[in-house]
């Protein structure tokens, strides 16, 4: 007898193992039909699994949550069969679901092409129509191993050999392909639907280890209905047009090249750009009682392993041995640094809080595949800040920099943000009791907030836990940036005191806070958000003054020139062009405004106001444009 217990609290009794499928005919034929897979005591099930022992039973459906990932692992399914069927002698390797979609990863000499993408694609959408069943088996492990040898799968006879000796092989069989997986899949091809597509190529090595054989990465997108998939496609061609590498080279704002891989080459709009940035910060920290310091690039190896860096981030950072044999570091993090600072003379409870703030460049190595534009990067620069603090006053503090941060993301058009809690990593240093210390504080300043947060168990920094603050941009993507960590593990193991109100000597709570994270990210973040159409404040080049004849040029200088005495950041355009050429090159440049200038403009003392990406001209007096101008122009107070 087999108990099977529905979501409602109804109880089933069958006289033998009974599958989720007949469970579902049993309900309703609706429900039977729009059945996808099942949950059997919290487990993902095949439809058609036999269920032989008493279990609580519900039924997934395309309105459920866990439909998505289905659907793109089934996908996933698919696109090997269909290269299997196009492709004989490439071997499939590993292919999950992923956020938006799915990949898979082949083996094969002859590269694929786009054109390839194509064929594949159709042959998918072949074999959903054919509506082949999909079938779980569980298989010997060495015969298993022998069966993929045969078939010339090689790497899926070494995933069957890695696994564990007590782990179940189960394979899935869809028509004439057979493939090693763990399942869930859907009860048919099918019923995979037709709403996906195959999105890019890209190469990745067996295992993610570099030095393993390179492989060919084929990624796709899948969605529960054709509307999802269109939504998703049209969100992809909108990323491309805001893509801050093509807005980067329009706006002639900064470039990469081989010679330095993960750098960034600023070229002089794109260090305005950083600049503004920097001295928003400053002004907001000047105002909230932080002090700026500088520290060293370079220290010496002594340091990082007291701070525990050599040996938890160890191969992240840059190395090298000096003549006399001294073994220095880059600096990856601007911790250690700050707290040589904080070490210097004597400090008292009466000092606390100290707040200082940082734009430490750091170095971190990244692998050549992750780097990204401005948003993955090996050299960057962080708006960091270390507050040192007694445990009495932890709290309170960590409740300031929410609140900061916060604040600040206003000031740059974001107002959904998403907080995350990171405990305490498997790599770490300091007791337990510590962590729970930490853990317990940080939690505890949100919930006195009312903040809602997620948990992201093991994500922590190495030595404290950590909030993560998370945009949400234009296009709905979600960024983290912002960042609060806590921390009594640093200041011990580099021995930084303060003396407490009993005279005696304590170790501080060093609180580190960054806001924008990375700048050099957070500027691409910016770019794709406003899709290049920077706020005037920011914008590095905040308009043109652009000639129609010669004869208004004088004009137009002495416009430039007031323009700048206002503190606007405005350039000439005097070339002999016509002046639809240069509105069309400055707009495509995303710079703000253009003042024109004419003869008429020059003789009455006007300018003619357009607007990035309006149509419409206002003329102004002279006096009267540069008020509104400036009072726009201002950055946030």
């Amino acid at each position: 007898m087999v108990a099977i217990t529905l979501p409602d609290g109804s109880t089933q009794n069958y006289e033998a193992p009974v599958t989720p499928a007949d469970v579902a005919r049993q309900i309703g034929p609706g429900l039977a039909k729009a059945a996808l897979a099942a949950k059997v005591n919290g487990e993902e099930w095949d439809l058609n699994r036999p269920v032989d022992r008493d279990a609580h039973l519900s039924l997934i459906t395309a309105r459920d949550p866990e439909a998505m990932e289905l659907i793109r692992h089934d996908a996933a399914h698919v696109m090997a069969e269909a290269v299997k069927e196009l492709y004989p002698e490439t071997q499939v390797t590993i292919g999950p679901a992923i956020e938006n979609g799915f990949y898979y990863d082949f083996a094969r000499d002859a590269p694929f092409t786009p054109d390839d993408l194509e064929k594949i694609e159709a042959r998918m959408r072949e074999i959903v129509e054919r509506d082949e069943p999909i079938q779980r088996e569980e298989w010997d492990r060495q015969e298993a191993i022998r069966t993929f040898e045969a078939m010339g799968e090689h790497y899926k006879a070494r995933i069957i050999a890695e696994l564990p000796e007590d782990a179940p092989v189960t394979v899935y069989r869809q028509g004439g392909f057979v493939d090693l997986c763990r399942g869930p899949h859907l009860p048919s091809t099918g019923r995979l639907g037709k709403a996906f597509r195959l999105t890019k190529l890209a190469g990745a090595y067996w295992r993610g280890d570099s030095s393993n054989e390179m492989l060919q990465r084929v990624y796709g997108t899948a969605w529960v209905t054709e509307r999802q998939l269109e939504d998703y496609l049209h969100m992809l061609e909108e990323a491309e047009r805001r893509d801050h590498r093509r807005l980067g080279r329009e706006m002639d704002l900064f470039h990469f090249q081989e010679e330095a891989p993960g750098a960034v080459f600023w070229h002089p709009k794109g260090w305005t750009l950083f600049n503004r940035l920097v001295d928003y910060m400053r002004r907001r920290q000047d105002a909230a009682g932080y002090d700026e310091i500088s520290t060293p690039e370079v220290l010496d190896r002594s340091l990082w392993e007291a701070s525990g860096h050599w040996e938890t981030f160890g191969e992240n950072m840059y190395t090298a041995t000096t003549a006399d044999e001294r073994a220095f570091a880059i600096k990856p993090m601007n911790c250690p640094g700050g707290v040589q600072v904080f070490k210097q003379g004597i400090t008292s409870y009466r000092d606390l809080p100290m707040r200082v703030a940082e734009f430490g460049k750091v170095h971190r190595y990244e692998p050549s595949g992750a780097l990204h534009g401005l948003m993955r990067v090996r050299a960057f620069t962080q708006d960091d800040a270390h507050i040192y603090c007694t445990e009495a006053q932890m709290e309170s503090e960590c409740r300031e920099v929410v609140d900061f941060i916060l604040d600040v993301y206003k000031d740059f058009g974001f107002e959904d943000v998403h907080i995350k809690f990171s405990d305490r990593p498997d790599k770490r240093i300091g007791s337990d009791e510590i962590w729970d210390q930490l853990e317990g504080a940080l939690k505890g300043a949100l919930d006195a907030m009312g903040h809602d947060y997620a948990y992201n168990p093991g994500e922590g920094a190495f030595y404290g836990p950590k909030l993560e603050f998370v945009l949400r941009d234009a296009l709905g993507r979600d960024w983290q940036c912002g960042t609060l960590q806590v921390d009594l593990n640093l200041p011990r193991r580099l021995d930084a005191t303060y003396v407490g109100e009993d005279g005696e000597s304590h170790y501080p709570v060093m609180l580190h806070r960054a806001l924008f994270g990375s700048l050099e990210r957070f500027i691409g973040i910016l770019l794709e958000h406003y899709a290049g159409n920077l706020p005037l404040w920011l914008a590095p080049v905040q308009g043109v003054v652009a000639t129609i004849t010669s004869d208004a040029n004088d004009y137009a200088e002495t416009v430039r020139r007031a323009c700048r005495e206002r503190g606007l950041r405005v350039q000439s355009d005097l070339r002999n062009e016509k002046i639809t050429y240069k509105v069309r090159e400055h707009s495509h440049a995303k710079v703000p405004l253009i003042l024109v200038a004419g003869r008429d403009e020059a003789a009455k003392g006007n300018v003619a106001l357009r607007r990035l990406g309006g149509r419409e001209q206002e003329i102004l007096a002279l006096n009267e444009a540069l008020d509104t101008l400036a009072r726009e122009a201002a950055p946030p107070a």
